[in-house]
C-alpha cells in the first residue's frame, strides 16, 4: 500500500532552521509497537526457539553488508518483496532446527512472530498529533510480510510505504527519496524516527534530521525540540 497526498506542489526545502522541518516519517515495529526485543523475546519463549540461535542464523545471513552476501540475504530478498513469506518461513525454520538441533514449525512462523507486536498508543498518538500541527506524516516500514494493522493509519499518515511493496528496503537511498517524494518534501524538511541506528544513519546521510527511538520520552521531547512544537497533548 502507498498513499500519498493530493498537495499540488513539491516545495523544495531552504537548509537552515529548524523552522524549515515539515515532515515526520516513523518506522513501524519497535517504534510505533513495543520494542523488538520484547517482540522477539515473546515469539522465542512461545515457539521454543533460543534468541542465540536466531542471532546466529542472521549473523550468517548477513555476513559483510559490503559484499554480494548483501545481495542473496534472505532477510533483504523478503523485505524487498523478492521472496514469498512461505518460503522465507522454511529458509528460517530449517536454519533454526539446523542449529537448535531439533524441529521448528515454517507454516504460519512469521504471523505468529507478529502476534507478539502490540501498538505503543502513546506513540501513534504522537503522530497524529504531528499530522493535526500541519506536519506530514510518513511510514516507512520493511516489511516481513502484511502483518500492519493498517485500520489504525487511517488519518494517521499523508503516505505510507512498505518495503515489500515498493521493491525497496532501509537503509537504501532510493526508498527513502520515495518517502519524501510522496509527502512533497525534501530530505532536508524530514525528520525520520526509526529505532535501529544504521537506518538512521542512512537518513541524516540525506539530509535528514535523524532521531533514534529508544522510549516515547527522549522522542517526544527531540521532536518537540526539532519542530519548535507542543506534541504531548
Amino acid at each position: 500500500m502507498t498513499r500519498s497526498t493530493e498537495d499540488p506542489a513539491f516545495v523544495p526545502a531552504n537548509r537552515g532552521s529548524e523552522g524549515d522541518l515539515r515532515g515526520l516519517i516513523v518506522d513501524w515495529g519497535g517504534v510505533l509497537t513495543n520494542s523488538l526485543e520484547s517482540a522477539m523475546g515473546s515469539w522465542a519463549e512461545s515457539e521454543q526457539v533460543d534468541l542465540i540461535h536466531f542471532a546466529t542464523l542472521m549473523r550468517t545471513w548477513f555476513g559483510n553488508e559490503a559484499n554480494d552476501e548483501a545481495a542473496i540475504n534472505p532477510v533483504h530478498l523478503l523485505e524487498r518483496g523478492e521472496m514469498e513469506v512461505p518460503d522465507f518461513e522454511e529458509r528460517l525454520a530449517e536454519g533454526l532446527s539446523d542449529l537448535a538441533g531439533t524441529p521448528v514449525t515454517p507454516a504460519g512462523l512469521l504471523q505468529r512472530l507478529f502476534t507478539q507486536f502490540v501498538s505503543a498508543h502513546d506513540m501513534n498518538a504522537l503522530v497524529r498529533r504531528a499530522r493535526q500541527h500541519g506536519i506530514r506524516t510518513a511510514l516507512l516500514s520493511n516489511s516481513w510480510g502484511d502483518h500492519y494493522p493498517e485500520h489504525l493509519f487511517d488519518g494517521m499518515f499523508d503516505a505510507v510505504v512498505i518495503s515489500g511493496q515498493v521493491g525497496m528496503r532501509k537503509p537504501e537511498e532510493r526508498i527513502y527519496l520515495h518517502t519524501v517524494e510522496l509527502i512533497r518534501l525534501a530530505p532536508a524538511e524530514c525528520v525520520f524516527v526509526d529505532d535501529l541506528p544504521h537506518n538512521v544513519q542512512a537518513a541524516t546521510a540525506m539530509g535528514m534530521v535523524g532521531v533514534q527511538h529508544i522510549d516515547y520520552e527522549t522522542t517526544v521531547t527531540e521532536l518537540e525540540t526539532v519542530f519548535g512544537v507542543e506534541l504531548r497533548t
